[in-house]
């Protein structure tokens, strides 16, 4: 009770990101479409009067997007934040947050100047103490109200143009549900019409950088809400797995002894209510998921369908995704081949990376054997062993940007699907963050994975890094330079060598002797080219 006590107390005292900060969710800010509001540092809008940051006009990006979507000005997640918001807060140095009152990932302090690297750490190599303190953080934020972050109940639309506010309190665990649920929903067209090809999340270049920032954002909560500033997510590494092994009573719940779809009762899992998991109910309704309870979570690992998913990823499959070089290439879709993100994602054959929507492989394999609430993708996130699952996801994505050390422009920057190019802002994050700023090393960020670790670097090292990194963004002109320099050095040197061959052939009677050295300071020499 401890823990809860404590827990319930610094969520009163702490600030946290999300999609909707209270602050903003107002009629007020609404008709204004601006939200900035005050850091309590110093209580200026975005902490301006501490240089934190200032509230600016969002620039959007204007890169033409891919056909997916036939439509526009028909869905609030076009152009976001626009649809809600056109002014925001842009912080400065390595300030964040939807007030500038936070670090950057990666920093810390006072002034958020200090370097940090966490270390996220496989869940079985935890001991029992660590394992059973992230259990308990996990029941902690289900039953913690978030105390500066709301959700959307209804469209802008519905909101009369934001004459109308409509949001509700959530937990901080349901937080996230949530914005998973509204990064992946579909598009309320009117009447009974919907448009399902449509994901601010999966199926396109933006699946492994969304997932990275909210990943990020989960952490951070869990350690404001915990006080715990060191925590990380474990991952779990399911490569050649025989069969769940973390559906246990001792992690994350095992097998309910009647009823093989639900949780032991042995494990609090098996209380937790799951929200947004009622797709076709919201589209029939033109709604939005309310957060409202909608029954305990389903799992029932194995049980799948598997002609379509036959067993969990092997070792060789993800080494054979690891070794494609193309990030991102065609459609940059779900139909994309020799894709290193649709291969990952599932969405391509991990032996052939040749588009397969008929199987599911890599990360999606994960999710179809779950077999219950991870296996639709709105609502996956409210089964807790979806955060394990995408912290190794994400891991192997870290090891594919150390392997090939991928440029930025790698990233696509148009002709994505809607919501997916390399400038576009995450759906449904404020603070923002554009898809780019996250395809990069994950130390940049602040973290690191056990089994990915290198060896400690020095002092100096550590301060050549950015230095380093670019040098390796212009590497092509470098040697292009070096190239150059050479042959006109090989030029000179080959001009000079034959003045000196002519003027040795000259007479030695008629070759000036010097002997003083005022005489050696006074000589003018002139050039022969």
């Amino acid at each position: 009770m401890s823990l809860f006590a404590i827990g319930f107390l610094l969520v009163i005292l702490q600030r946290s990101t999300g999609q909707f900060p209270r602050a903003c969710a107002n009629t007020q800010s609404l008709l204004r479409k601006e939200c900035c509001p005050p850091w309590d540092g110093d209580g200026s809008p975005c902490g301006e009067l501490s240089s934190r940051g200032s509230c600016q006009n969002i620039l959007l990006s204007q890169a033409p997007l891919g056909p997916q979507f036939p439509f526009s000005g028909v869905d609030d997640r076009e152009d976001w934040p626009s649809v809600f918001y056109n002014r925001t807060c842009k912080c400065e140095g390595n300030f964040m947050g939807f007030n500038c009152g936070e670090c950057k990932f990666g920093f810390s302090g006072l002034n958020c100047t200090e370097r940090q690297l966490r270390t996220r750490r496989n869940i079985f190599q935890l001991t029992t103490s660590e394992k059973e303190k992230f259990l308990a953080y996990l029941n902690l934020a289900k039953n913690t109200p978030s105390r500066d972050y709301v959700i959307a109940t209804g469209t802008y639309t519905q909101m009369n143009n934001g004459s109308n506010p409509m949001f509700r309190n959530i937990n901080v665990y349901d937080v996230f549900v949530w914005m998973h649920y509204y990064a992946s929903r579909d598009t309320l067209l009117g009447g009974s019409n919907v448009w399902r090809d449509i994901d601010f999340a999966h199926e396109a270049p933006g699946f492994l950088p969304w997932h990275r920032v909210f990943l990020l954002m989960w952490e951070r909560e869990i350690q404001k809400i915990t006080g715990d500033e060191n925590f990380t997510i474990p991952y779990w590494d399911w490569r050649d797995a025989e069969d769940c092994v973390v559906c246990t009573d001792e992690y994350m719940g095992g097998r309910h002894p009647t009823n093989p779809n639900l949780l032991s009762p042995a494990s609090f899992f098996s209380s937790w209510q799951v929200i947004c998991t009622h797709s076709e109910e919201y589209n029939s309704q033109q709604a939005l998921c309310n957060a409202t309870s909608e029954g305990p979570i389903l799992r029932n690992p194995g049980n799948n369908d598997k002609s379509r998913t036959p067993r969990l990823p092997s070792s060789a499959e993800v080494e054979f995704c690891l070794s494609l070089t193309q990030y991102e290439s065609g459609s940059m879709d779900k139909m994309a081949n020799y894709s290193f993100r649709n291969t990952l994602e599932g969405f391509a054959d991990p032996r052939t990376a040749i588009s397969n929507i008929s199987q599911s492989g890599l990360h999606n394999a994960l999710h179809i054997y779950m077999n219950g609430s991870m296996s639709q993708v709105q609502g996956s996130a409210n089964d807790p062993i979806f955060v394990l699952h995408h912290a190794f996801v994400d891991s192997i994505f870290e090891q594919w940007l150390r392997r090939h050390r991928p440029m930025l422009e790698v990233y696509p920057a148009a002709n994505a699907p809607i919501g997916h190019n390399r400038e576009n802002y995450m759906v449904p994050f404020i603070p923002l963050y554009r898809n780019g700023e996250f395809f990069k090393p994950s130390r940049e960020l602040g973290y690191d994975y056990e089994y990915l670790q290198e060896p400690a670097l020095d002092s100096f090292q550590e301060f050549l890094i950015p230095y380093l990194e670019q040098a390796r963004q212009i590497w092509a002109w470098l040697v292009g330079a070096a190239v150059i320099g050479g042959i006109v050095t090989a030029v000179l040197t080959g001009l000079v060598l034959a003045c000196q061959k002519k003027r040795r052939g000259t007479s030695s009677e008629i070759q000036p002797l010097l002997t003083e050295s005022e005489d050696y300071n006074n000589i003018s020499y002139q050039s022969h080219f």
